[in-house]
């Protein structure tokens, strides 16, 4: 073959490449601004063609010509930046969509701002109806409320807006919930009872009582349940209505897959139904709920479920194993510097722990622990040990220990030396800061608290996240706190 034709060979090669190109032409081209690959080789393109569900093309304007057709999109960014979707590391997806349904309790400033919230739903709503809602947190309030028990309201004032309707608010972080008269009424919830109720919850929960032994309204983890389990179960269509705004709400925020923690039988069947319609248009990575034991030996047996589309996947258990730090629950090794005859609880055996630890490693599925406080943390990453310790053929475990706020010094390198994932909220380091000092004291909070670096140095693997709806769905707040605990740290031992 002589060398004109190679030439033509070449030339011809090229062109019905381009034309083959032309043929199928890109969906949706997008230029105009910085646009990030999270590809070390090539950080950042100056456009991207799509076509269907698949990019395909990352690079200079000079290579788009070919996919450009008649009928592609084009979104000229106009300097702005774009990124791949966002996942959210650690959320409630069902509780992302009723915080949009029920009273959103995020912004008050004050016990009395609640109550004015409550008072505009008890006018909308029918005789006898509950008032639900969720977001409070004494420790943001800009004004504290006049009494205060063990560092909370009483429900006085809340009873007295409600007097016939039931109210329950649950505190930001959802270990803790606020009751007016009414509720505690139809729970049977009084000054006779508390002592029984108080024996019959075991350990985990917390009634807090007045001076006098009368109940607060506050009722600390395990000891919701006395009051919810008298609320009406939501409907299938408030379910669905739910469900449609927590994937809007997650979309308008740059967010396309999220680790949903602590899912119910009736929450999968619902994203099945979703996904057959095709109206599954956020991924979900699911973990089963630990409340619900019968839930999990079910899946145990069959194995996990992974989509191969990604957009339903279920091989995660999440286990609640201790309360919040705003709400006092978290498990301490040492008392509350506020509150020196109390360390807080474990809201699960474990001995629970560790059999679920050793079925995970047995059938494929990921543990992934809730625990803030020191203790639980400890205690956690002990049973995780033994189980692994068991097991030694199963290496890529990827067990997670959810929130890892509060650490033992001893405890930081144990994560990266075990291959557990802290899996934490850097948004909670800026939202806990101003009351997060008075909980730990300066020494705990220097050696201890949101050990970002630390953990990071220790070879471990950090997931971040919001916790939605304890912290808004935005995630950039949660990546710009990162590199924020210097300020917590150098102003420990004074309030900020």
């Amino acid at each position: 073959m002589n060398r004109n034709t190679c030439v033509a060979l070449v030339l011809l090669l090229f062109v019905l490449t381009q034309c083959s190109q032309k043929e199928t032409p890109a969906d949706l081209i997008i230029k105009g601004g910085t646009i990030y690959t999270v590809e070390s080789e090539n950080p950042t393109v100056e456009a991207v063609a799509v076509r269907a569900d698949t990019i395909v093309y990352a690079g200079n304007l000079a290579g788009l010509s070919v996919y450009e057709g008649k009928n592609t999109t084009v979104i000229d960014l106009a300097g702005k930046t774009m990124t791949p979707g966002f996942i959210e590391g650690h959320g409630h997806f069902m509780g992302l969509g009723y915080s949009e349904l029920n009273l959103d309790l995020m912004s008050v400033t004050s016990y009395e701002e609640m109550v004015e919230k409550v008072k505009e739903a008890v006018a909308k709503a029918q005789p006898g109806q509950w008032i639900i809602g969720r977001g409070w947190h004494q420790d943001k309030w800009t004004k504290k409320p006049e009494k205060q028990i063990k560092g909370f309201q009483t429900h006085h004032l809340l009873s007295e807006a409600s007097p016939d309707n039931p109210v329950f608010l649950s505190h930001a972080s959802g270990h803790a919930g606020f009751a007016n008269a009414k509720a505690m009424q139809l729970a049977g919830v009084n000054q006779l009872s508390v002592e029984k109720l108080s024996r019959n919850l075991g350990e985990g929960g917390e009634i807090l009582l007045d001076e006098l032994g009368n109940p607060t309204g506050l009722f600390n983890e395990r000891a919701q349940y006395l009051i919810t389990q008298h609320i009406p179960d939501n409907t299938a269509e408030t379910d669905a209505q739910a469900l449609e705004l927590a994937i809007a709400a997650s979309l308008r925020n740059g967010i396309t897959s999220f680790h949903d923690a602590g899912v119910s039988r009736d929450n999968i069947e619902l994203y099945r139904k979703f996904k057959a319609a095709g109206k599954l248009n956020t991924r979900l990575y699911v973990m089963l709920t630990g409340f619900d034991s019968n839930l999990l030996y079910e899946w145990f047996k069959k194995g996990p479920e992974i989509d191969t589309a990604n957009l339903l996947t279920i091989r995660a258990v999440k286990l609640n194993c201790d309360g919040a730090l705003g709400s006092r629950g978290a498990w301490l090794l040492e008392p509350y510097s506020d509150r020196p005859d109390f360390s807080g609880m474990a809201t699960l055996s474990m001995d629970t722990v560790l059999k679920i630890s050793r079925e995970g490693l047995k059938h494929g599925f990921q543990i992934c622990s809730h625990a803030i406080g020191d203790r639980a943390n400890k205690e956690i990453l002990d049973r995780y040990e033994q189980a692994f310790s068991e097991n030694p053929g199963k290496t890529n475990h990827r067990y997670r220990i959810e929130h890892a706020q509060h650490l033992h010094p001893n405890d930081i390198a144990r994560f990266g030396k075990l291959g557990v994932i802290p899996a934490m909220q850097a948004i909670h380091l800026s939202s806990d800061r101003p009351w997060a000092i008075e909980r730990l004291g300066e020494k705990r909070i220097k050696e201890g608290a949101y050990m970002w670096q630390s953990l990071l140095k220790s070879g471990a693997v950090i997931v971040n996240g919001t916790d939605v709806p304890v912290e808004p769905i935005n995630p950039i707040a949660s990546f710009f706190c990162i590199g924020y605990p210097a300020n917590l740290k150098r102003r420990a031992g004074r309030r900020v």
